[in-house]
């Protein structure tokens, strides 16, 4: 896997605008991941290019003047927040004297540090060594190094490519045990299906609130903190709705712009749970200035994953940073498609359990409707 940031790494941020947009939400955010990732952000280098240079990312100037805030404030780490190429990465670490990492690598570390399951584990060392694989610079016959390195090497093969070879093979082992945890999962949501219990999964953008309005429903005590990815590991609880009976409903990561395609990748088999879901939970913090944007990254994840078709109830959280009241958006069809709620504060939260049983209660119905309508078929 790879190394991590110990904490009290001193960052240097390089944020460039190549016509996107956003340059301040998308800094703000950058500046989030690296204190998640345990980092001090002690300078921030801007600017503005056309398209990123094809050696550097940034240019001969922007370098030199990030190599100056790196040696004023004795940085001894370069956050690029864009994707860069393996030659990038090099040639910015040779002329700056210290460690690059773009974008993926930082939030790909932070999911390393954040893993608690086994699942979780393999899920990132996997999406890890499939970044690596493009950038193999430094010696990787560590990852079997219990085994020693003589007589590891095959006939004429060079070290790189020893290298390749032995993370080749870890890769596959990853994929195999995942696909046996996948085919588990399988299994236990078609007992789920079988037994008719409504499948509700909560999705949205990172620190959002998801995990802080899974708390508030279930009572479950899952992992809450003010920080971007604190869930990494799917966790499921079952609901009571009164005349609805129980639904089972589940917390999941969050997504963030430009995730990095190797952890959707990775992360297939948890996030399948909630292209099966009967209803997602969209929760939004409805406090952020980019909640629009964020709700479209979403949205392109969602369909990434095979979720876009998925029935959703948007819930508004965050209410008590907002000085909106809590209240129920319905359709021209009466069906409740927005909730504005405070998870934090519990404000709104008898309306959401309304809104959940309400759709309960009508899945129930259909799924009665499709049983007469089969009894009906059956010939006397």
């Amino acid at each position: 896997m790879l190394e991590r940031h110990p904490g009290g790494e001193r960052a240097i941020i390089v944020q460039l605008d190549f016509g996107e947009g956003e340059t301040e939400d998308r800094l703000e955010e950058v500046r989030l991941l690296v204190e998640s990732a345990g980092a001090d952000v002690c300078a921030v280098v801007t600017g503005r290019r056309q398209s990123p240079d094809a050696a550097t990312y940034a240019g001969k100037g922007k370098v030199q003047e990030v190599a100056a805030e790196v040696a004023a404030h004795q940085g001894n780490l370069v956050v690029v927040n864009h994707a860069l190429s393996p030659a990038q990465e090099r040639n910015l670490e040779r002329s700056l004297q210290c460690r690059v990492i773009d974008r993926t690598s930082l939030i790909l570390d932070i999911f390393a540090q954040r893993a608690q399951s086994a699942e979780g584990k393999l899920q990132v060392e996997l999406a890890q060594l499939d970044h690596l694989a493009t950038r193999l610079v430094r010696g990787w016959t560590h990852l079997e190094r219990q085994k020693g390195g003589i007589g590891l090497r095959g006939p004429g093969e060079t070290q790189l490519e020893t290298d390749r070879r032995l993370l080749g093979k870890r890769v596959k082992l990853l994929r195999e045990r995942l696909r046996r945890l996948q085919q588990q999962r399988t299994v236990q949501r078609k007992a789920r299906s079988r037994s008719d219990v409504l499948s509700v999964s909560l999705v949205g953008y990172t620190n959002a609130g998801k995990s802080t309005l899974f708390n508030a429903l279930t009572h479950a005590g899952a992992y809450a903190a003010n920080q971007l990815f604190a869930t990494l590991d799917t966790t499921s609880r079952k609901l009571w709705l009164g005349e609805a009976g129980n639904i089972v409903i589940s917390d999941t990561v969050g997504f963030i712009r430009d995730l990095p395609h190797e952890l959707v990748a990775a992360f297939h088999a948890t996030l399948e749970a909630t292209s099966q879901a009967d209803l997602l939970l969209h929760v939004v913090d409805s406090a952020s200035p980019a909640r629009e944007q964020q709700m479209a990254e979403v949205e392109k994840v969602l369909d990434e994953i095979g979720a876009s078709t998925v029935p959703q109830l948007v819930v508004l959280n965050k209410l008590d940073l907002t000085d909106l009241p809590p209240a129920v958006e319905r359709d021209e069809y009466g069906k409740i498609t927005r909730v504005r709620v405070s998870a934090k504060c519990g404000d709104g939260m008898p309306l959401l359990r309304q809104a959940l049983t309400e759709f309960a209660l009508e899945k129930l119905h259909s799924l009665d409707r499709s049983k007469m309508a089969d009894t009906s078929l059956i010939p006397d």
